[in-house]
């Protein structure tokens, strides 16, 4: 009896803590997954109210320059160098494979009918390999008859002539306008270098990111919208927060809207996260210090700093260029339209990238030849992040994501954290939404709590009852 009355107090314990780390604000409370990062590795909102952890895998990535960091425990594919030998990717499921220097390669994917389908590839070349301008990576998505579903998308490597993270995405959209790829059934994505003319033969690191987007419930309009507030805000002001970059998408450190401060090296990709929400607008600025060291070359690289905005499934929305030679340099993003459904249906790459809610990414780098001209140390990096607008309801869909709540923000898909501070305005002054967050923490900590006043008093009266032999 005694063994038996102490192993039901202990999984009364564990029930209480099991309820206690369940509470949303809590380390057990798990959040939206993007498709790169799984609930036991997801990023934390850094507040600018607060003072920035960096988060545990970014700190590899910040002291070693130009390393990409690769979803942990990501399953390993091959590329087959045939539709026939190709490996099945599952959506929801960050992979790891490897793009060589010659030749397509292929993966397979079972769609249904209902859905449509993004597959984001990142292409990572060495850090000590020459690259040039014009080289890079092409992908594609195809059904069984080698038709394409979309236009393949291309990244290049950029003036810069810095080994980078080049990400592209392909997708199988379903529209009553189209008439391919409309069918359940075996497509394939088809990833391959381009235009490499100096570089040396060797394969480059790649890492795929699948996501499964369901239908609405409703279907609506197939048309983009005619217009939207294209007036760029002011700038955010105030005092900076420290933060430390992320070495990849899965572990981009997440942001809200204010100013930010970071160094960064020659070589080295920088990855952030901001949620934006269905309704909302995002910008952007990266501000570049002046670099206090000398290097030997002639002080002046073209495109020394790239800044770039991709959306939850890491398809490029809008990216900028920067000179740099040796003074501050400032690059903006263009201004996007709110986040919205029928977006997808613009011409523009800056329109119809922003045709869902989630974390979108800013993607810092900074050319590896500034390290020879200015020498090696960080250069100081100012982020200026704003959301404007309040956040609205969702187009309403017909499933699960996958991965699941890729296409949400904040607590059970409503906006906190960021949009806590989205403003309605070009003020600094915060928004609504943030109280929705706030709410739903306030009640989950509540049932938690009530749950474990419960328990407590159960393991009170049994534990009485067994004392008085009853």
């Amino acid at each position: 009896m005694g063994r038996r009355t102490a192993w039901w107090r202990v999984a009364a314990v564990g029930i209480v803590l099991g309820a206690v780390t369940g509470a949303p604000g809590s380390p057990g409370f798990a959040s939206s997954a993007s498709p790169s990062t799984p609930p036991a590795s997801q990023s934390t909102l850094t507040s600018p109210s607060t003072s920035a952890s960096p988060p545990s895998s970014a700190s590899s990535s910040s002291a070693t320059a130009s390393s990409y960091a690769f979803v942990e425990d990501a399953p390993s594919v091959t590329g087959a160098a045939d539709t026939a030998d190709a490996e099945r990717l599952e959506p929801g499921t960050t992979y790891r494979s490897s793009l060589p220097s010659d030749g397509k390669v292929y993966y397979g994917l079972q769609l249904d009918g209902t859905s449509t389908v993004y597959v984001a590839a990142t292409a990572v070349p060495p850090t000590d390999v020459a690259v040039t301008p014009t080289e890079g990576v092409r992908v594609s998505l195809q059904d069984a008859d080698g038709r394409s579903c979309s236009a393949a998308d291309t990244a290049s490597i950029g003036a810069g002539r810095s080994p980078r993270p080049l990400t592209v995405w392909g997708a199988r959209q379903l529209s009553p306008s189209r008439s391919l790829c409309q069918g359940a059934g075996t497509y394939y994505v088809v990833v391959e270098r381009v235009l490499r003319t100096e570089s040396l033969p060797g394969d480059w690191d790649l890492e795929l990111a699948p996501v499964l987007e369901p239908r609405l419930l409703k279907s609506g309009s197939t048309s983009a919208p005619e217009s939207w507030d294209s007036a760029t805000p002011s700038r955010p002001a105030g005092a900076a927060v420290r933060v430390r970059g992320g070495g990849g998408f899965g572990s981009a450190t997440a942001l809200e809207q204010g100013v930010w401060r970071d160094d960064v090296k020659p070589g080295q990709t920088l990855f952030y996260e901001v949620p934006v929400d269905w309704g909302q607008q995002v910008y952007a600025t990266a501000d570049l210090s002046s670099s206090s060291g000398g290097g030997a070359g002639g002080g002046f690289v073209p495109g020394g700093v790239n800044l770039a905005l991709y959306n939850p499934v890491r398809g490029l929305v809008d990216a900028t260029s920067i000179s740099y030679n040796g003074s501050q340099k400032s690059g903006a993003l263009a201004a996007l339209p709110p986040v919205g459904y029928d977006n997808r249906y613009a011409v523009s790459d800056r329109v119809n990238g922003m045709r869902f809610a989630g974390a979108y990414y800013l993607v810092v780098h900074l050319a590896a030849r500034v390290g020879e001209e200015f020498g090696d140390g960080p250069v100081g990096l100012m982020l200026r992040v704003r959301v404007k607008g309040e956040a609205t309801a969702g187009p309403g869909y017909a499933g699960q994501s996958k991965p699941s709540g890729i296409f949400q923000v904040g607590l059970l898909g409503r906006a906190s954290g960021a949009a806590g501070e989205a403003d309605s305005s070009d003020g600094d002054g915060g928004g609504g939404s943030g109280d929705a967050g706030m709410k739903l923490v306030a009640v989950g900590g509540i049932g938690a709590g009530t749950v474990v006043l419960v328990v407590l008093g159960v393991w009170v009266v049994v534990g009485r009852r067994r004392a008085a032999g009853v």
